[in-house]
């Protein structure tokens, strides 16, 4: 965000925090204000920034494991409490800060009976535990347990395939988002063309990083993304009509022709998040582990309304999110008549 404020349009934009609060090691709290807008920059930038707070904002996860002597993820061993696969999903749900962007290295080597938790995992020195108290196993019988971890770091989600991993190395569909939810409220004040907007925005974090770091770093990379319009001037932009060498406008037009093409189809892994649903329906479709749209273009309306604490409304709230942003329906809505509210 803006640190000390920006002028603009002859006023000076200025943010700060008013609410902080840690609700617990994995739950992170901010409340930021940003003011005074003119009448509909407030939703630019508010949109804007949810945006780049859930999908921009990376961070660190265990992305595989390797453990010895293990067949597959479904294996059961003797003397341990979880299946692989229940020790999987643990891993997957552990956080991590890490201050490194390279591929690292972590090391799991206890011997029981113990229950064993985050804080058992040996880490390189630029990664960091959040919760140490987060369980991964338990072992009942005096043996040992040895599981190598590899660590990322990336933006949004990582949904991995089983078919890509070998000698008893397993794919974690890694979770790299620390931002876990974002709000954001206009508030208009004056009258006439005196009239201005106050913009909130509220944060949770999984502790990984702060909501201020969270804001700082959201900021950073939507600056990142429009700088180039701001340094290209006319004569850089590429004058295809004069230009003799047709190779640009070749390719140029051959770029066009892929978008045609592939307008009106979904990329399979386009995370949920993009339908920007209410926060209730957004963490019930999350907990059930719908976190793509291809995950829940396989559900239909009758398996929505199975789902715990998701009803009628949530479900209407979806079906016409993807209908507006996807031209798309759930596999039994009805056929919809173009037009028609």
């Amino acid at each position: 965000m803006l640190k000390d404020g920006t002028s603009v349009s002859n006023e000076v934009i200025q943010w700060k925090c008013v609410e902080s609060r840690i609700e617990s090691k994995r739950l992170h709290y901010g409340r930021f204000v940003i003011s005074p807008f003119k009448k509909g920059q407030a939703n630019t930038v508010g949109i804007a920034m949810r945006r780049a707070l859930l999908g921009e904002v990376g961070g660190a996860s265990i992305t595989s494991a390797r453990s010895e002597g293990v067949a597959h993820e479904y294996s059961t061993v003797a003397g341990i409490q979880e299946t692989i696969h229940d020790i999987l999903v643990n891993l997957k749900e552990i956080v991590l800060r890490s201050d490194s962007d390279g591929n690292q290295k972590a090391f799991l080597s206890v011997t029981g009976p113990k229950r064993v938790t985050a804080g058992d995992i040996s880490l390189p020195p630029s990664v960091k535990v959040i919760d140490d108290s987060q369980y991964i196993v338990t072992i009942t019988q005096p043996i040992s347990v040895n599981i190598e971890s590899n660590i990322e770091c990336d933006c949004g989600y990582r949904i991995e395939s089983l078919n890509e991993y070998r000698d008893g190395e397993f794919p974690v569909d890694a979770v790299f988002m620390p931002v876990r939810n974002v709000n954001y409220s206009v508030h208009p004040f004056g009258s006439g063309k005196e009239m201005r907007e106050i913009l909130f925005i509220e944060v949770w974090t999984n502790g990984s990083l702060t909501p201020t770091e969270a804001i700082s770093k959201a900021s950073k990379s939507l600056i990142d993304l429009l700088s180039p319009f701001l340094h290209t001037k006319h004569e850089d932009i590429p004058d295809f009509e004069s230009n003799r060498d047709s190779s640009s406008l070749m390719k140029f037009s051959s770029r066009v022709d892929d978008v045609d093409k592939s307008e009106g189809e979904i990329p399979k892994n386009t995370f949920i998040d993009q339908l920007e649903l209410p926060a209730r329906a957004s963490n019930c479709l999350k907990r059930a582990e719908i976190h793509t749209i291809s995950d829940l273009l396989s559900y239909s309306r009758d398996d929505l309304l199975k789902l715990k604490s998701f009803g009628k409304k949530s479900v209407d709230q979806v079906s016409r999110a993807l209908w507006e942003r996807f031209a798309t329906e759930l596999p039994n809505d009805k056929p919809r008549v173009v037009g028609e509210e």
